[in-house]
């Protein structure tokens, strides 16, 4: 009878150790988890401030400004200014 309270006990505390290895590692993995989502988040916010600066870069009258006065750029007049229609792109088989 004490072999098998000692066989017992040993396999107690064996399964009470997984138990406390098992949510010592759950735990790891959700503040890893969780560390990886404030990144995300950061990131988003990083990359919704550059898209505004790229918008911003490019605006138009942004561009006309620096070509007018850096560059000595002007619109020509209508009559000098002609289109050029895209190439015939060749029609799909079925």
């Amino acid at each position: 009878m004490v072999r098998l309270n000692l066989a017992l006990l040993v396999l107690l505390i064996g399964c009470a150790l997984g138990v406390v290895t098992a949510q010592h590692k759950a735990r790891k993995q959700f503040i890893a988890l969780q560390q990886q989502q404030d990144l995300a988040r950061q990131l988003d916010v990083e990359k919704g401030q550059l898209q505004l600066e790229q918008s911003t870069w490019a605006m138009h009258s942004r561009i006309e400004k620096i070509a007018a006065s850096e560059l000595q750029m002007r619109v020509p007049p209508p009559a000098r200014i002609q289109l050029v229609p895209p190439p015939a792109q060749p029609q799909e088989r079925r």
